[in-house]
């Protein structure tokens, strides 16, 4: 008896999207054209990634979950620390925090949005798959001078961490320009230890420098850094920024030319800077859960943790037009009403092709992740650090 092939894996919903922002940055701005499908779906293919439903793609970290009155939470449990905070999002002292059915019960004994707004208050990566992003997804936060663009090939300071900004970072490294990436001594980049292949690829060809963000010497030899910049991309919370001696929208006003990227979860502005999102959550925010609920008739994860590398494309390009403009500016960019502004602009080009892989992707379930070719390394990683006194050296303060 002849047994039928399976399916072919499914495409991953917007990349399609992913794919026309490459072809504008390869037409407009000159780097090479890389396929949307790879920038979105590397990281599942190559780690051995499961299409998850109602679980996210690889640790699992991330879990959608019915509650009181029918709305469905999404809950970001990476840190030992996040699962500490339990008993305070679910008012319960005795909750096994360790618990996945436990936990369930508890969410589904509360109405969706009260869990949101507690979660955001304590710092947890929540969402609602029936939230609007409130802050807009590209704002310009602080103009500064102008300047004429100079010959050299432009240096761009990393502080982010994890996939966004890193991606961003990676793809201004492939439009020519110098990237250093800056970890701290105490926290250096997650995936660096986590995910080697993913880390490889997005900072390749980075100069590494390791810094003490506590240290008022390693401050001041960051800030005379920084305004030696033509770009800075980071992914702090304001608090954050502030407590290590940065201001942000000051270094705008006073360095010309200066284009300054801050990725956040959910805005850069008001109450929603200070929630805390990752792409998972964040693209539950953006619409793209219900979506998939609404094409298939269940909710589950779209793509791994998609709103990451949607912004990180978005990211890349802003910084290239603000250098075009040459004016100083302070961009926000918002994780959550990216991955809506996408599927708004997806829906628009063919809502019909959308819908399609929509149901693909929810037939898929337990499944493997879409198989994408490994891009090869074009440079080398460099060792954490080992460029620190170099670039230090020609930033000493006066």
């Amino acid at each position: 008896m002849r047994t039928e092939a399976p399916p072919p894996p499914p495409a991953i919903p917007l990349a399609r999207w992913a794919d026309r922002q490459m072809e504008a940055l390869a037409r407009d701005h000159g780097l090479p054209r890389l396929a949307g499908a790879n920038l979105l779906g590397e990281r599942g293919a190559h780690g051995g990634f499961h299409i998850g439903g109602r679980t996210s793609a690889g640790l699992g970290a991330s879990r959608l979950l019915p509650t009181r009155d029918g709305g469905w939470f999404a809950l970001t449990l990476i840190r030992e620390v996040d699962r500490e905070l339990l008993p305070a999002l679910f008012g319960d002292a005795d909750l096994a925090i360790h618990d996945d059915d436990a936990i369930a019960a508890a969410v589904l004994r509360h109405p969706c949005a009260e869990l949101v707004e507690r979660g955001r208050l304590l710092g947890l990566p929540v969402a609602s798959a029936d939230e609007t992003p409130v802050c807009a997804p590209i704002e310009v936060l602080e103009r500064g001078e102008q300047r004429a663009r100079r010959k050299s090939r432009g240096l761009v300071v990393d502080l982010s961490a994890i996939w966004a900004g890193p991606l961003a970072g990676h793809l201004l490294w492939q439009a020519g320009m110098e990237v250093v990436k800056v970890e701290s001594r105490t926290r250096p980049d997650l995936i660096r230890r986590d995910d080697p292949a993913t880390f490889a690829i997005l900072n390749q060809g980075k100069a590494s420098l390791l810094v003490d963000l506590n240290d008022a010497e390693d401050q001041q030899r960051l800030i005379a850094l920084i305004r030696r910049a033509d770009v800075v991309i980071e992914s702090a919370r304001p608090r954050a920024l502030r407590q290590f001696g940065i201001d942000a929208e000051a270094l705008v006003r006073e360095v010309p030319g200066l284009v300054w990227l801050s990725v956040t979860g959910h805005g850069a502005r008001g109450e929603a800077a200070g929630w805390v999102g990752i792409g998972n959550d964040c693209g539950v925010a953006g619409g793209l859960s219900r979506a998939l609920a609404e094409a298939t008739g269940e909710i589950g994860y779209v793509g791994d943790a998609i709103a990451d590398p949607l912004t990180g494309i978005v990211g890349a390009r802003e910084v290239l037009r603000g250098l075009r403009e040459g004016t100083a500016k302070r961009i926000g960019l918002s994780m959550s009403a990216i991955a809506a502004m996408a599927l708004a602009e997806e829906r628009g080009c063919d809502p019909a092709m959308l819908v399609r892989e929509l149901r693909a992707w929810g037939r898929s379930t337990g499944r493997p992740f879409p198989e994408i070719d490994r891009r090869q390394l074009l440079a080398p990683v460099r060792p954490l650090g080992i460029d620190t006194r170099r670039y230090f050296a020609e930033s000493v303060p006066c």
